[in-house]
């Protein structure tokens, strides 16, 4: 059984993990073949479509779709468009740049 300075102990270096991930996201940043967005939490959803599973696109003939026990690639035109389009309204949604380090060093204060 942990005691609550165990359990405090943990919470901070938890934090200090995820800020430094955080951390590790602004270095990518300058990256030139590197473009991070964030979607923020006050972005209006309304009729967006929000997938249901995680997936990468790497270009327009290749998908990976990470499913929970499996990893597809998808390649059949149709299947690529729906994930396409999906990317595309994420996309629109979110913040790059300036605004998205903003957001970031804005989680980092709020991990401290």
């Amino acid at each position: 059984m942990q005691s609550a300075v165990d359990c405090q102990s943990s919470l901070s270096t938890d934090a200090d993990v995820m800020a430094a991930q955080l951390g590790g996201l602004l270095a990518a940043m300058a990256l030139p073949s590197m473009s991070l967005g964030i979607i923020p939490a006050a972005a209006p959803r309304e009729q967006i479509m929000w997938p249901l599973e995680q997936f990468t696109v790497f270009d327009d003939v290749r998908i990976h779709v990470e499913l929970l026990a499996a990893k597809v690639t998808v390649t059949a035109p149709s299947e690529l468009d729906v994930y396409l389009r999906a990317f595309a309204r994420l996309t629109a949604l979110a913040v790059y740049g300036a605004e998205t380090r903003v957001l970031i060093f804005k989680a980092i204060e709020a991990l401290r």
